[in-house]
């Protein structure tokens, strides 16, 4: 079983989702944009360690809480590890009413008709009641959408909503995350074959069974209205795809009932070199303008 209070702050919707998930191969160009540079440490280790000093400084953060903060997502290092001795899942919940998800891929198999289908994730078995023990409310996990091809889109979407399938059976929330490539020249059209797969896939969910869909923000508004209210999906959530914060804020604030789960544009302006005056005030601004676009969506 959920929690239930956590399940109606996700349904209910009123803030965003923050995405504190970067792995291993995206960690570097994080900290890159936090002003720390590769040469400032050595080996994974003390790599993990600055992430980590870098997200316990982000939730502390006063304006880091579930009034705008809905849920957090994070990386499998991160729920193992503690913020002032408390497991992060937990602390994140009990100490700032943020419901806490983990991501859960293994990143990304090379190209195939058009997509990049997730690569096998061989122990999520044994790391699912992990995550449950720790307190963690849900999953994420990412594929990716680089041309409009039918037979692509269709795979995709089967394989998130069969892994989706595995996660339920463990009590938790998996947010699928089928990501259309901001760039491509063809994004409506993979946007509309993307729509109908979702649907379809909706459709053979049991009775009860409850999946949060996480999309990039699409060319035509409400292009993804048909999910919103359907008995199967908990929550609408946009992924800003690279756009910038104020690009993302924009198309975000015109798909009604869609909140964010943006990373990057989180952490915009964030710097390791700033006084925690000058940390909090940014990233209160930050909070408040992806909070505002979220509930005008």
């Amino acid at each position: 079983m959920v929690d239930a209070k956590q399940a109606e702050q996700i349904r209910g919707g009123q803030g965003f989702i923050a995405a504190l998930d970067q792995s291993g191969g995206s960690t570097p160009k994080a900290l890159r944009l936090y002003g720390i540079e590769e040469d400032a440490y050595e080996g994974d280790d003390q790599m993990y360690d600055l992430i980590h000093e870098m997200r316990s400084r982000i939730v502390k953060s006063p304006a880091f809480t579930g009034d705008k903060v809905v849920g957090a997502i994070l990386f499998e290092k991160t729920m193992d590890r503690d913020i002032d001795g408390t497991p992060s899942p937990k602390f994140l919940w009990n100490e700032r009413k943020v419901v806490p998800f983990l991501k859960v891929d293994k990143g990304l198999e090379a190209e195939e008709n058009g997509v990049q289908m997730m690569k096998p994730i061989p122990d999520l078995d044994d790391l699912l009641p992990r995550a449950k023990g720790l307190g963690v409310f849900g999953t994420k996990m990412r594929s990716v959408i680089n041309a409009a091809n039918p037979e692509g889109i269709h795979a995709l979407v089967q394989q998130q909503f069969e892994i989706g399938k595995q996660i339920l059976a463990h009590g938790l929330i998996p947010i699928v995350e089928p990501e259309v490539t901001i760039s491509i020249e063809d994004k409506e059209a993979a946007e509309e074959i993307l729509r109908s797969e979702i649907l379809y896939a909706l459709g053979q969910l049991e009775e009860g069974q409850e999946v949060m869909l996480k999309l990039t923000l699409p060319e035509t508004s409400n292009h993804y209205m048909p999910m919103i209210g359907h008995p199967a999906v908990m929550s609408m959530v946009a992924l800003s795809g690279g756009y910038s914060r104020e690009e993302a804020n924009n198309r975000l604030s015109t798909n009604h009932g869609m909140i964010a789960s943006f990373s990057r544009a989180l952490t915009e302006g964030l710097s390791a070199q700033q006084s925690d005056d000058d940390f909090d005030a940014m990233l209160a601004d930050t909070i408040d303008s992806i909070y505002q676009a979220s509930i005008h969506g």
